[in-house]
């Protein structure tokens, strides 16, 4: 369950150690980075001033069976924003880092740009993500299905390998379990959803798959801002596209909308691309 995965113990020395991962990958899911030292920031914090955005960088993968160490430095506090690091740390590694932003909310004229993307609703799709990683790598069980998350995928790519995909990728997510209203949890909640598939769209563009058994790609950093307050446990429109690849890196762009067609979110992730055996024929 989500809520058992921000389940914080607080220390002596003032850190949290935060539970180990559902899923039993080769490597700590991003999201769950994300979603606990978001949750660790959030304790330093009044519950009247929300996230508006975080930074993090992925600097080594964690150990799925393991606990994680979270220290938590109150950079500011000022009349209107607080600021954050958190340190993430098993065997007394640095994992992951989180700077976070929080401001008391306030009421300005709203403005949105791009309108949500055309998409069927959520219970008119049943094909998951699930479903799709498995038909990619040919696999009966996948790891990532232990996530307490519910994604359907409306327009999984079906061209053949080498070909380009181009049209953002949408998906419906939603956490799985009922969660309560506080807005600490349904952040922490949209942060882990939103490592979801983001970075693995990168490849499409040159006619790839992210669950290429030739390539290697992993996530360095993400970025994420929260417009208005949103329930990460009702569904939600995850609208990506590919930004730029190249250098050894690919840049996605994430755009999260409530069923109203609000934006509630924008997210941007950057990751590795190296391949073991490139078919140059798929890069063009």
């Amino acid at each position: 369950m989500f809520t058992a995965l921000i389940a914080l113990q607080a220390q002596s020395d003032g850190t949290f150690v935060a539970p180990a991962a559902p899923d039993k990958g080769e490597r700590v899911f991003g999201g769950q980075f994300l979603a606990q030292c978001l949750a660790a920031a959030q304790t330093t914090l009044p519950d009247d001033r929300p996230a508006n955005s975080l930074h993090g960088y992925f600097l080594r993968p964690g150990d799925v069976d393991l606990p994680v160490s979270l220290a938590v430095e109150k950079v500011r506090d000022g009349r209107s924003y607080s600021a954050r690091q958190v340190i993430a740390r098993q065997r007394g590694k640095e994992l992951f880092r989180l700077l976070a932003s929080f401001q008391t909310p306030e009421e300005t004229p709203r403005y949105q740009g791009a309108a949500m993307p055309d998409a069927p609703p959520p219970e008119a799709v049943s094909y998951t993500y699930d479903d799709f990683t498995k038909a990619q790598t040919g696999a009966s069980y996948w790891h990532g299905s232990s996530r307490p998350v519910d994604i359907r995928y409306v327009n999984p790519p079906r061209n053949a390998p080498g070909e380009p995909v181009l049209e953002a990728q949408l998906m419906w997510m939603r956490v799985r379990e009922p969660l309560p209203p506080d807005h600490r949890v349904q952040q922490a909640a949209l942060a882990y959803l939103s490592d979801t598939t983001l970075v693995d769209n990168t490849t499409l563009p040159l006619g790839g798959r992210w669950q290429d058994p030739c390539f290697n790609g992993t996530s360095l950093d993400h970025a994420m801002w929260f417009h208005q307050p949103a329930r990460a446990d009702e569904w939600l429109l995850f609208a990506q596209t590919v930004v730029i690849t190249g250098g050894g890196r690919g840049l996605a762009n994430g755009a999260f909308y409530a069923r109203t067609g609000e934006r509630v979110a924008t997210c941007l992730q950057e990751g590795t691309m190296r391949w073991r055996t490139l078919n140059t024929t798929s890069a063009t």
